[in-house]
């Protein structure tokens, strides 16, 4: 973005670095992610902080969740904003890339892997899976 010499600085809009490079296909995961960052900081009083160790509270909640017998259609919107933030996890420190294809989204890592976050989270409410691993196979 260059500067508009004829509007003072102060109203020029505010665009960082990670906005102005990040691929349209990030915007529902991103907001998704924020959702749940907000839902359980004000709900479970669970602070996450983008941090790799903060996805092991996430397979935990995911459990408590599985185990409290909560039906899918209830959590479903739930699972998909913490396989999001699973997905913002892997992309802040791997520089992964998310893609959407038929409204599917899904991360590319700089090395050319493919990872669905999103229904790895739906993997974990089935027992089978986590986010935690995920990111750290990911992340090598």
């Amino acid at each position: 973005m260059t500067r508009d010499e004829s509007r003072p600085e102060s109203a020029l809009p505010s665009v960082n670095a990670t906005q102005a490079t990040r691929p349209s296909a990030a915007t529902k995961p991103v907001r998704w992610a924020a959702d749940a960052v907000a839902t359980m900081r004000e709900g479970a009083r669970l602070r996450l902080d983008y941090s790799a160790q903060s996805l092991w509270r996430l397979d935990r909640m995911i459990e408590e969740i599985r185990r409290d017998g909560a039906p899918y259609d209830a959590v479903g919107t739930v699972l998909r904003g913490f396989g999001a933030y699973a997905g913002e996890v892997v992309a802040r420190h791997t520089g992964a890339e998310w893609w959407e294809t038929g409204g599917e989204h899904w991360l590319r890592t700089p090395d050319g892997r493919l990872w669905d976050p999103v229904e790895e989270a739906r993997r974990c409410y089935a027992g089978d899976g986590s986010l935690r691993l995920l990111c750290r196979e990911a992340m090598r």
